[in-house]
């Protein structure tokens, strides 16, 4: 009985390292990205919360995309707050593109309308903007 608790408890406690993931595993930091959009929800999850936006493409059509920022509690560290990025709160974003194609990134900073900028937390080394070309 002992055995199957202790075994258990191992295999719980080993579920939080199989969700996280290296930045290098997802992303690639040779695509910068750049997006101007509004918030449709707000994840606050861990291990990463997620902001999903709608960018608006020159055609008129709408792409709905994901941004992964640092922990919850790692935002809160940083400036933001629950009501920082309500549905319907218009933001510019940069970040790092998938890997994969799809339209998800990993964000290094927000700038709001009034010019307010916060860092995501990007688990990349530094921002883009700092970064030698």
């Amino acid at each position: 009985m002992k055995s199957t608790i202790a075994a258990i408890f191992l295999l719980a406690a080993g579920v939080p390292a199989w969700a996280h993931h290296s930045f290098t595993a997802e992303f690639d930091e040779k695509k910068v990205v750049k997006l101007h959009g509004t918030v449709t929800q707000m994840e606050w999850v861990n291990p990463h919360a997620w902001i999903h936006i709608d960018v608006k493409n020159p055609d008129g059509t709408v792409t709905s995309w994901m941004i992964e920022g640092n922990t919850p509690n790692g935002l809160l560290r940083r400036g933001f707050t629950k009501k920082s990025l309500l549905p319907g709160t218009e933001i510019y974003v940069e970040g790092y593109r998938a890997k994969s194609g799809d339209y998800k990134a990993n964000g290094s900073s927000i700038t709001f309308k009034d010019g307010k900028t916060l860092f995501l937390g990007s688990s990349h080394d530094e921002p883009p903007e700092t970064q030698q070309k």
